[in-house]
């Protein structure tokens, strides 16, 4: 079964010569959809565990940082990870997040680095907030990629299936609509995994540590349906940049998996 991609407009909304972005509205569903989840989860951890640290207010203050750090840490990944040639050539365009260009690699290292900067202010362990800010990422994923469909970028590639999108504003090959991969399995089924997995008790660092198995294998899998970056190509053993980032990701879930329940009680 073959579909065209419907070529929605990217302007949700102009008023005037200002115009509003779904992209940019996907960006907000993240961010207040986690924090309402985040105002949930406090509630639902202190049922679980009566000593839990985490305040009503913890989610609000966290939404700045944790916003701070997917536009900070998004684009210096993409322009390190993607294109550090081109943007050593044109460094003010570091600045043109208009023009897109974000990483999600470089993203969760601002998130990392932002936790941090909380934790030490809150005064409560890392990888114990790690544990509570995991299973509200996959939200802002699987708004994110949304806004990859609605813009009709970072399609898939062709496919000889009888399964695939035409991709008009491409060519006229059937693809794999790689974007709804990506929301369907970081999104939707990342989410589920780790709401139900943060639902008991489980040791410091187990839950974060799911997240990187998880999030790594999703991504890892869905890279072999997604059309390579035009300026990267596929890189050695035939994986794609997108690939080689999250095998780190994968190696270290599995290790902290196991160092975290081979803590002490």
């Amino acid at each position: 079964m073959l579909f065209t991609h419907p070529g929605f407009n990217p302007i949700a909304l102009q008023i005037g010569s200002f115009g509003i972005h779904w992209y940019g509205l996907m960006y907000l569903v993240g961010f207040f959809g986690g924090l309402w989840l985040g105002q949930y989860q406090v509630k639902r951890l202190s049922r679980i565990d009566p000593a839990s640290p985490w305040q009503d207010r913890d989610p609000d203050d966290m939404l700045f940082y944790i916003a701070l750090g997917v536009v900070l840490g998004g684009r210096l990944g993409y322009v390190l990870f993607y294109q550090p040639a081109y943007f050593l050539q044109h460094p003010l365009e570091v600045f043109a997040l208009w023009q897109g260009g974000m990483s999600f690699h470089g993203g969760f290292i601002g998130v990392m680095v932002a936790m941090a900067l909380f934790a030490r202010r809150r005064k409560v362990v890392w990888l114990q907030l790690m544990d509570f800010v995991a299973p509200l990422v996959p939200i802002g994923l699987g708004a994110g990629r949304l806004g990859n469909f609605i813009n009709g970028e970072l399609w898939g590639r062709p496919t000889n299936s009888d399964w695939g999108m035409i991709f008009p504003q491409v060519d006229s090959l059937a693809r794999h609509p790689s974007q709804l991969y990506e929301f369907a399995l970081e999104g939707v089924l990342l989410f589920l995994i780790l709401w139900c997995f943060a639902g008991k008790k489980r040791p410091v660092g187990a839950v974060s540590a799911l997240f990187l198995l998880g999030y790594g294998s999703f991504r890892f899998l869905v890279e072999f349906t997604r059309e390579p970056d035009s300026f990267l190509g596929l890189l050695s053993l035939g994986l794609s940049m997108g690939q080689w980032l999250c095998v780190p990701m994968i190696l270290v879930g599995l290790g902290m998996l196991r160092w975290a329940y081979r803590q002490p009680s």
